[in-house]
């Protein structure tokens, strides 16, 4: 008996864009389009009657914003959502709220051109879905009465028992974050809970141009380390931590007694540009027994290879289980390599890399 197909609604107050995804969706064999709603009040009740297996969800729609919309779904039928999004900075701040709010993943439409953009996207768009329909999605709690829903920098740096100081502990060692599909709000979890002298931190999330900047200005806000995109060249310091920027990949040189950033553009590997393939060999092959690696939730095996090579290295490499993934791909790749130390809860990542600095303090070796 063939599998049975994926079914999505598609949510978009554009005609084109609407007849453009159902008919990209409808070419797929796995998949299909059931219905397509011009806004969130017409797509609730055709989620209602026709209870389809992802939706695809404009941000800036008529009669209910998306991210309106979307909180709502999340609290009252969580279900796997992607979003689509507008290359614009706008478009970049709403999607990674929306990503906050338990969205599953997003396409970034062009500003013009959309018709040949989107289906030039349709490989990704499609692979999104199938990620989506595969997710494990969580109800969103409601926000408690007379409190905002989202706790601003401040609250996030005193609303919390800050974690104790590492002091020396932090200046030879850097940390090495890997994240795709629900990368984003598992990265944000890990660096909320670092003290501002932890350790230098180097991410690559897969994500495209012109999103990275407003998910790293984001993070800045909400964490006790300084959080920014990477820059080629610039050196790598404890309390700080290094996003790869879109579409570029980022990898650690020594310069001196000094760590650097490279950020470089190239060939995409594992089919992703930047890469964690890329950073991580890169950790091996610098900075050895001085590393730290963690890979967070994401579809796909980018990085377990090169996990692999960190650990023969010298590195510790800790992995997200899956009950705590969106996506349980990339680690368990991570882990099927022999690449992990430990398999933790997301919660649990941050507390123990800090309990292993603090354990492990007299293993850092020079890098004069």
């Amino acid at each position: 008996m063939p599998a049975a197909k994926t079914r999505v609604v598609v949510v978009d107050d554009s005609a084109l864009v609407r007849g453009l995804l159902a008919e990209i969706i409808d070419r797929q064999p796995d998949m299909c389009c059931i219905g397509a709603a011009a806004d969130p009040l017409v797509a609730r009740e055709m989620i209602r009657s026709l209870n389809p297996d992802v939706i695809t969800l404009d941000v800036e729609m008529p009669r209910m914003d998306g991210i309106d919309f979307l909180s709502r779904l999340m609290r009252l039928r969580p279900m796997p959502v992607v979003m689509v999004s507008t290359l614009t900075e706008r478009g970049a701040d709403v999607t990674l709220k929306a990503l906050e709010l338990g969205a599953v993943d997003f396409v970034a439409k062009p500003k013009i051109g959309v018709a040949d953009g989107l289906r030039q996207l349709s490989a990704d768009i499609t692979d999104k879905i199938r990620t989506a329909a595969k997710a494990r999605v969580h109800r969103l709690a409601a926000p408690p009465a007379g409190t905002a829903a989202a706790a601003d920098g401040n609250a996030a740096r005193t609303g919390a028992a800050a974690p104790a100081a590492l002091g020396r502990l932090s200046t030879e060692k850097i940390i090495f974050i890997g994240a795709s599909t629900g990368g984003t709000e598992a990265t944000r979890e890990v660096l909320m809970q670092l003290p501002a002298d932890a350790p230098a931190v180097m991410i690559t999330q897969h994500m495209p141009p012109g999103f990275t900047k407003s998910y790293a200005a984001r993070l800045d806000g909400l964490c006790r380390i300084a959080v920014a995109e990477a820059r080629d060249g610039e050196r790598v310091l404890p309390g700080h931590a290094y996003i790869a920027p879109g579409g570029q990949h980022l990898s650690v040189e020594r310069s001196g007694a000094n760590y650097i950033a490279r950020v470089q553009a190239g060939e995409p590997v594992n089919r992703h540009m930047p890469s964690v393939e890329v950073l991580f060999d890169s950790a091996a092959r610098v900075v050895g027994r001085n590393a730290l690696a963690v890979m967070l939730t994401g579809m796909g095996a980018d990085g377990a290879r090169a996990m692999k090579t960190m650990r023969d290295a010298g590195s510790y490499n800790l992995v997200q289980d899956e009950a705590s993934c969106v996506v349980f791909g990339m680690p368990r790749e991570a882990i099927a390599h022999g690449a992990a130390h430990e398999v933790l809860p997301l919660k649990q990542i941050a507390p123990r890399l800090m309990e292993w600095l603090r354990a492990n303090a007299g293993t850092a070796t020079s890098r004069v």
